[in-house]
């Protein structure tokens, strides 16, 4: 609703308006009546209004005046002037000023007024439908501008033959004058990406909205820079090089970056890391410095926000990731049995740092991750730990997409604070708390022997009574519940580790490795030994 100020030192004139006319119904609200136009402009100063209803003669401030300096801050202000002169002189000044209506006090009565603040409104709604639509076709322009840089520069990265002549006309329509200097290739990753895009509802807005703030930066700052979108969350960035300009101009690129990452970050709360390449001063040039800088996932995997690194060959990690499998699936399974939010963030942290000091292929990391996280899954919900509508897909295709190990991190913790969160929802609601709890003891000891006595004893349960309960509840005895676990544990360790068979027998609580092995074939329908040697050809 537009807001209307009132201005008038004739305070009958005031009352008559304010309370006569029924500026709802207009489709306008009030917003202050004034007795001067000083006054009158130390409040628009605190809020602008949308329509400006004033007289010309008044003290410290005549309407006039008001107006005009009024227009200067809000040159879209719609102005009726309410006067008793009716002298050329103030209707020539009016005129000047851009007035909407001037209207004689005189002659007319307030539903003259009403019609004029209906024409008016009509011609505010007019000018905000012209300025959308304006807006709306230079969205238009500024989308397909951007749409042929993306074209560009992905047939510059991915088409074998082409005309250099050609090529470098585009290029300097683009903003790459590759005739007169070369330059430096970057390659730009937005962070977080996920969050920009429920911030800003869609890819597209983000894109449009990094792209407002680089051009308008390198236009207002007179940046020597040419930006190209990639993808939803890359960009393409050349700076001179230093072989084209005098020395020192790698500070000012470095400085380029800085103040691109500091607007990001400011207007948008975006942040932005750059990986560098080499000088390019030929089409052949660009195209096999791009070509390094997209194969670099590795390093930029590793990146933190708002970085700028040199481009440089990473050696993979020569120790297998997997090897630490069991190790940190113990972790994360004890963690999420113990119920401790407080060590969520060392153990996702010990995890992280190890990955990030052993410098792991991304692609790897990925793949660890899930599968920790789906195991988990099947164990907890047999355990009954874990609702079956907990669903974690979300997060596996969050996993997937992720480009930097530091989300990877964010997302652990807060899936991890989420699971603890839905199993204390299951837990409270739940009327077989001495199960869970007992179920929960078993899982947490595992590798050392479990007896009926010992869990009845933690619970403060007669043996007895546990036994029907656990029997009732389960439909099997705690003993088969204890041997099912531990055979699917044996499994995990034949799987995951190079222990041998009789460490494994040790580790899980047998004495006796030929009733160990026995009991497991009874189980599973193969020896210990059979079921490696059966995964292990079968992977």
């Amino acid at each position: 609703m537009y807001k209307v100020m009132l201005v008038d030192d004739d305070y009958p004139v005031l009352e008559l308006l304010s309370q006569t006319i029924e500026w709802e119904h207009l489709g306008v609200k009030l917003q202050g009546t004034y007795e001067n136009g000083g006054s009158a402009f130390e409040a628009a100063l605190r809020e602008m209004p949308d329509i400006l209803i004033t007289d010309i003669g008044m003290p410290k401030m005549n309407g006039i005046e008001l107006t005009k300096r009024l227009k200067e801050l809000n040159p879209n202000l719609q102005v009726v002037i309410l006067s008793c002169h009716s002298e050329f002189e103030f209707a020539k000044q009016a005129l000047k000023l851009q007035v909407q209506d001037y209207i004689v006090k005189d002659m007319f009565d307030p539903e003259d007024l009403c019609g004029v603040i209906k024409k008016v409104k009509e011609n505010i709604d007019h000018e905000k439908m012209k300025s959308l639509k304006q807006l709306q076709l230079q969205h238009m322009l500024d989308k397909n501008r951007e749409n042929v840089k993306e074209r560009f520069i992905r047939q510059t990265i991915n088409q074998s033959q082409i005309s250099e002549k050609e090529w470098l006309i585009d290029a300097n329509a683009l903003g790459l004058q590759l005739d007169k200097k070369g330059y430096t290739a970057t390659l730009a990753f937005v962070h977080d990406f996920h969050l920009a895009k429920e911030q800003y509802l869609s890819e597209d807005n983000v894109t449009f909205a990094i792209n407002n703030v680089l051009e308008d930066l390198i236009k207002e700052s007179k940046l020597d820079a040419a930006p190209f979108p990639l993808t939803a969350n890359e960009f393409i960035i050349f700076f001179p090089s230093l072989q084209s300009l005098k020395i020192g101009s790698f500070d000012d690129s470095f400085g380029s970056m800085k103040k691109i990452q500091k607007a990001l970050k400011k207007y948008l709360n975006i942040d932005l890391s750059f990986l560098i390449g080499d000088d390019c001063s030929r089409l052949a040039d660009i195209k096999q410095e791009l070509s390094l800088l997209l194969s670099s996932k590795h390093q930029s995997f590793y990146m933190q926000p708002g970085t700028i690194l040199k481009r440089e060959l990473v050696q993979a990690a020569k120790e297998d990731l997997f090897s630490k499998y069991d190790e940190a699936s113990s972790d994360f399974r004890e963690l999420l049995l113990t119920k401790d939010e407080n060590r969520i963030i060392p153990i996702v942290s010990k995890w992280i740092h190890h990955i990030e000091e052993k410098n792991y292929p991304p692609e790897l990391v990925k793949e660890w991750l899930l599968k920790l996280l789906i195991d988990l899954k099947i164990k907890l919900q047999a355990l009954q730990l874990f609702r079956q509508d907990h669903a974690i897909e979300c997060l596996h295709q969050e996993i997937l997409m992720s480009k930097f190990l530091c989300e990877l991190r964010v997302l652990l913790i807060d899936y991890f604070k989420s699971f603890l969160y839905l199993s204390n929802e299951v837990y409270n609601q739940t009327k077989r708390t001495e199960i869970l709890d007992a179920i929960s003891y078993v899982s947490m000891n595992l590798e050392k022997r479990v007896s009926l006595e010992e869990v009845a004893g933690h619970l403060f349960l007669n043996q007895s009574y546990f036994s029907r309960l656990f029997k009732k509840e389960m439909g099997e005895t705690f003993v088969e519940y204890v041997t099912k676990m531990k055979i699917t544990r044996a499994k995990e360790l034949l799987e995951q580790t190079t222990d041998s068979v009789g460490k494994i027998c040790e580790r899980l609580g047998y004495d006796n490795q030929s009733y160990f092995i026995k009991l497991f074939k009874n189980h599973v329908g193969f020896t210990p030994i059979e079921y490696r040697g059966g995964k292990v050809s079968a992977g």
